[in-house]
């Protein structure tokens, strides 16, 4: 399958820099680069252009994934992940990226800031019925299947801090 990539005007004689690459053979996403420079300052969120739009086929969709390593060394991901790129989008592809570190984050032009991941969709109906199959789960929602049924202290926000040593057995998040 073949994604038809065209380039806005003003980064025509870019392409070979800024169309979406796979990094290894075993790569199960396409690097996003930006297009230009942009500064997100902590805890705010900024649309990083690539200065392309796509057209994928019919039944497919492209989702555009955070970088791990975004993530876990500078605390930078993507807003809404994974976003969704539908087949009758033709508007330029964007990364919508969020800085939750505590410094701003620099987006270089050319860096990969987010990963593609074409995707084939299933035909799928919904069938309206007056009962569903029962489960061991059942109704359990939002944190229903966790590693521990004991309560734990901190919010999500603090637990995903710096960790801190309590003992060799055990460490918490802390802020």
């Amino acid at each position: 399958m073949k994604v038809k990539i065209k380039f806005l005007e003003q980064f025509k004689g870019e392409e070979h820099l800024l169309t979406p690459a796979k990094a290894t053979p075993g790569s199960a996403g396409f690097d996003l680069k930006a297009a230009e420079d942009v500064v997100i300052p902590p805890g705010c969120q900024a649309k990083v252009r690539s200065g392309f739009c796509i057209e994928v086929e019919e039944g497919f969709e492209v989702q555009v994934r955070p970088r791990s390593g975004l993530a876990i060394k500078n605390r930078v991901t993507l807003i809404n992940a994974p976003g969704t790129v539908d087949s009758d989008y033709r508007g330029e592809m964007c990364a919508a990226m969020v800085n939750f570190g505590a410094e701003a984050f620099i987006v270089r032009k050319y860096d990969r800031v987010a990963q593609l991941v074409v995707a084939k969709l299933p035909d799928v109906a919904f069938e309206v019925v007056d009962a569903l199959t029962e489960t061991g789960r059942g109704a359990g929602g939002f944190g229903s299947t966790g590693i521990s049924s004991k309560k734990r202290r901190g919010s999500v926000a603090t637990r995903f801090q710096t960790p801190v040593k309590l003992s060799k057995k055990l460490s918490v998040w802390n802020s």
